[in-house]
């Protein structure tokens, strides 16, 4: 019997409208040639534009609308004229956090025709996954403002971080360095500078580490850790990093690999409570939005991340192959790459190549 699976596919903003359509087309073709399982979307219109209609980025019941899918599909969210805390608080975060999606997973690795644009690196001197953590630290929205507009107006925003937290998602960057050929982690830290919070993030990384022992491990200052990448980008396999930390340098990550067209996010709440959410890490990108030039090999990747989760990690193994003829090609490398060709020359080739493939 085919498997259904339900995707509620929130396009939202900018070119996360373009690329999620492009995503659709992709799985759907992949679902024909695989022939063992299809796909159920239900597309929700949620985002900046709802919100200039309705004055919220989504409805009071959208968790509800969407907990029981298979996974969620999500663009990118944020338009120049709606304030970017609303935008994110108002939809991404308001899912990621209720639904506990405390994993953030970011693979990173020079496809096939793509070179750094920092190094010239190629091949398997930059094959990463960072691991950031994606519901409390600096992302806790702890904190407030007072005396507004006044001269002694205060801001703050606290970074909070529990325990339970701290080694929920180390613990888990650790099984996944485990499965990982090198058996390699740095956890990432600032506890020269933050004693309190980043004090216990290291001594909960020593504690879990314990639990671990073919894995080896290191600790990196985050400043140290932006030169490490750069400069020594072979000496790192699996990296874990706080919410703030770790989304500075997976975009630093997605730089080195070619493009942030390219890099993929994969928001994994791995107890499967709630659904998990599976998202390009490109944003909404205005400035090319409805030009049909969008990369849309972020998505594609990111929904082989989502594929993996669903258990069809042939399927997965299928498109990442696709994707990596592609951009084998230098005529299919959007303008983020240097290229000329189209979103729809790209999914287009994707979809050849799916078909095409026998293995």
């Amino acid at each position: 019997m085919t498997k259904t699976y339900r995707i509620a596919a929130i396009p939202a903003d900018g070119i996360g409208i373009e690329v999620i359509a492009a995503g659709i087309e992709v799985l759907n073709a992949l679902a024909e040639k695989t022939g063992t399982f299809r796909f159920r979307f239900d597309h929700f219109d949620w985002g900046s534009d709802y919100y200039k209609t309705h004055g919220v980025m989504m409805p009071a019941d959208g968790r509800e609308q969407i907990r029981h899918h298979d996974a969620i599909f999500f663009g990118a969210v944020g338009a120049p004229d709606v304030p970017d805390h609303i935008s994110l608080w108002g939809l991404r975060l308001a899912i990621c956090q209720p639904f506990d999606q405390y994993a953030n997973v970011r693979p990173t690795r020079i496809l096939p025709g793509i070179t750094s644009p920092l190094r010239h690196v190629s091949g398997p001197e930059l094959d990463w996954v960072i691991v950031r953590e994606n519901s409390e630290g600096e992302y806790a929205g702890v904190g407030g403002r007072v005396h507004q507009g006044h001269p002694e107006e205060v801001a703050t925003d606290v970074s909070m971080m529990t325990r339970t937290g701290v080694a929920r998602i180390i613990r888990y960057a650790f099984r996944l360095a485990q499965g990982r050929p090198r058996k390699l982690l740095t956890v990432v830290t600032k506890s020269n500078a933050q004693r309190h919070a980043m004090v216990m993030w290291d001594e909960i990384a020593a504690e879990v580490a314990q639990e671990f022992p073919d894995v080896t491990w290191d600790k990196m200052l985050v400043d140290a850790m932006t030169m490490r990448m750069v400069i020594k980008p072979e000496t790192l396999d699996t990296i874990v990093a706080t919410n703030l930390h770790a989304d500075i340098l997976s975009d630093l990550a997605a730089a080195l690999a070619g493009s942030l067209g390219i890099a993929p996010t994969a928001n994994i709440n791995p107890e499967r409570k709630f659904p998990s959410m599976f998202e390009p890490i490109h944003g909404s990108a205005f400035d090319i939005a409805g030009k049909g030039i969008a990369n849309p090999v972020a998505t594609f990747w990111t929904a082989c991340q989502m594929l993996e989760h669903l258990g069809e990690t042939p399927a997965a193994d299928r498109l990442m192959r696709a994707v990596e003829r592609v951009t084998a090609d230098p005529g299919l490398h959007t303008p983020d790459l240097g290229g000329k060709a189209t979103t729809r020359q790209v999914t287009d080739a994707v979809i050849a190549a799916i078909q095409g493939d026998n293995e």
